[in-house]
């Protein structure tokens, strides 16, 4: 575990960067991590970001599956948003912890 400061917020995240209190995520911690990936956010990815968020705070498991289910993306736009690695760099994102279907 390491600290690291987004938005100007002290945060402690994994190895892997993820955040270890998922209570400490705000929409301008979001936005740095993002830039980390590679990516600008939209209205769209706040969507989904908070669909993810939601569903992982609610103990649900989260698949690329599930995404495309809900509603909100279908799987190749959830391809387009978060290119590489979706499920990962939405987690990462989504300030919850990394996906178990992910290595």
């Amino acid at each position: 575990m390491s600290e690291k400061v987004y938005a100007g917020k002290s945060v402690t995240v994994t190895e892997d960067g993820y955040l270890t209190d998922p209570n400490q995520w705000t929409r301008d911690i979001a936005v740095e991590i993002a830039r980390e990936e590679g990516i600008t956010l939209s209205p769209k990815h706040f969507e989904v970001i908070e669909f993810i968020r939601d569903k992982t705070l609610k103990g649900e498991v989260m698949t690329i599956r599930t995404i495309g289910k809900s509603g909100i993306i279908d799987t190749k736009g959830f391809y387009e948003l978060f290119p590489g690695a979706p499920l990962k760099k939405a987690s990462r994102i989504a300030g919850v912890s990394k996906p178990t279907s992910c290595v």
